[in-house]
């Protein structure tokens, strides 16, 4: 059985606030401060090109959305900003959750593609956005950010 990932509301603040902290903080970063990334989300959480999802019961991950659209597919984008589980939660299929359930999201929202970017060393993610259609282009070594993206054939005009 799939963990459970719901839409996150406006009474998940506090909740995404402190994922978002823990993710800072797995990346070995101090900045920002945790009631920056708290007012971030309260700024971002009602707006119309954002979705945070939160996964498990309690939340153990979240994955961060924002849209916009693009020209040259006459559609919105969606960008995975973030995706994070915590430690405890890894390995229990959390992350894959989340991501099917981004990738659902996207396609309700007529979203013709979605794209991340994940770290060169983060190898566990890379594989698992793989092992779901996303793609990257030429990963050099050394490069900071790998970039990747997933169609979304059922949202593509005829002969995209």
């Amino acid at each position: 059985m799939s963990p459970p990932v719901r839409v996150a509301g406006p009474e998940d603040v506090a909740v995404i606030a402190r994922l978002l902290t823990e993710f800072r903080d797995h990346q070995e970063r101090d900045w920002p401060p945790e009631e920056t990334i708290r007012a971030g989300v309260e700024r971002l959480i009602g707006r119309d090109d954002t979705d945070y999802l939160l996964g498990g019961d309690p939340p153990m991950g979240f994955a961060q959305l924002r849209y916009r659209y693009g020209v040259w597919w006459d559609a919105e984008d969606c960008n995975l900003e973030d995706l994070f589980v915590r430690a405890g939660a890894r390995g229990s299929g959390l992350g894959r959750a989340l991501l099917e359930a981004v990738i659902e999201r996207a396609r309700a929202r007529g979203c013709r593609r979605i794209e991340l970017d994940t770290g060169e060393g983060n190898a566990p993610a890379r594989a698992l956005y793989r092992s779901l259609g996303f793609s990257s282009g030429l990963e050099q070594p050394g490069q900071l950010g790998i970039y990747m993206r997933r169609l979304i054939p059922e949202n593509l005009p005829p002969g995209a």
